[in-house]
């Protein structure tokens, strides 16, 4: 039995993603079948497309791309006890194996976890991704505590608005950056200080904060530098990984990190300048984490702002949309109508 799926032929251009059909997935030990319902775009995905990954995730191609969705459980595997057929999900797919992008995903159950009852699919699949990201940098990385002052570059992007409103839960103040047209969204979301990349320097407006969530990477990463305090730490996800990315996140051995410790040296040699740690992140899937999320979902304590949606037909428009890198909030494919 055959399904539609979005797949990636080669390392290119949009030409090198097609829609095919392709043999429709069983579920092994261990592992659910779902019906996938909607799913998530992020720029993870065309930076696999682009080649940009390799070094750290090497895929056989042609493979079934896309990383995030929501959906109904259909079939389980043999040993699967906490899901079950007609479950409604949403998870951040296996990173070896990716697969959101098609009519049905194989996922592991441990990264599979119920989706907040209080919103519908095409809500649900903007979650995994950003949200994974954002819960693990605050949390996990920086330790925010409540009071500290934290620094989130790019709010108005798709982890930026779970980043502020996670923030916020933790107890946090949260200043971050903006366009005119997204200062209204951010505040509305928590943030306490918002400057307007296109009129302010934040790294002329900001001082002595406790940490710093970098989601734009570049110039922005290095400059983030000099808002943090002594001693405190600067997390990205769009900077450059550092050697513990591939010990920690990656437990690669020493050629990788010493691929990774010439590829950083220049960002970290700022970082040093300024007396401040820096790390890169590299999100974890985690069904655990889901749950999390979905409880802050349904007690109204996370708003997930969802850009624009396109029907599954369309998801190389949606592409498109998404690589123009203005989205506020997160892009959409409907699997089902």
């Amino acid at each position: 039995m055959n399904m539609r799926a979005f797949v990636l032929t080669r390392y290119g251009g949009p030409d090198a993603m097609e829609l095919r059909d392709v043999p429709r997935p069983s579920p092994g030990p261990g592992e659910v079948l779902i019906h996938v319902y909607a799913a998530g775009l992020n720029p993870v995905d065309f930076k696999m497309r682009e080649g940009m990954l390799r070094v750290i995730s090497r895929y056989p191609l042609p493979i079934i791309a896309g990383s995030e969705l929501s959906g109904v459980v259909v079939s389980k595997g043999s040993g699967v006890t906490s899901l079950a057929e007609g479950d409604r999900v949403f998870t951040r797919v296996d990173k070896k194996r990716l697969g959101a992008f098609a009519e049905f995903a194989v996922v592991r159950e441990e990264l599979v976890a119920k989706m907040p009852s209080s919103v519908d699919f095409t809500t649900a699949a903007g979650v995994p991704l950003a949200g994974l990201t954002a819960l693990q940098a605050l949390r996990d990385e920086l330790r925010v505590t409540s009071d500290q002052n934290i620094f989130i570059s790019g709010g108005a992007g798709g982890v930026g608005t779970f980043a502020i409103q996670l923030g916020k839960w933790l107890g946090a103040h949260i200043a971050t950056t903006a366009s005119a047209r997204g200062e209204e969204m951010v505040r509305k979301l928590g943030a306490d200080v918002v400057v307007d990349y296109a009129r302010e320097h934040f790294d002329q407006v900001l001082r002595d904060y406790d940490g710093a969530l970098d989601l734009i990477g570049g110039d922005t990463l290095l400059k983030s530098f000099g808002v943090v305090k002594r001693g405190a730490k600067v997390v990205s996800i769009a900077g450059v990984p550092e050697p513990q990315t591939a010990s920690k996140d990656l437990q690669a051995g020493p050629t990788l990190a010493t691929l990774f410790w010439a590829a950083s040296w220049r960002i970290r040699h700022q970082a040093r300048k300024y007396g401040v740690a820096y790390r890169y992140l590299f999100m974890r899937p985690s069904g655990t984490d889901l749950s999390e999320l979905a409880t802050l979902i349904d007690q109204q304590k996370l708003e997930i702002v969802i850009d624009r949606t396109f029907p599954f037909a369309h998801i190389a428009d949606a592409f498109a949309y998404l690589e123009q890198g203005h989205a506020k909030g997160k892009v959409v494919v409907q699997m089902v109508e």
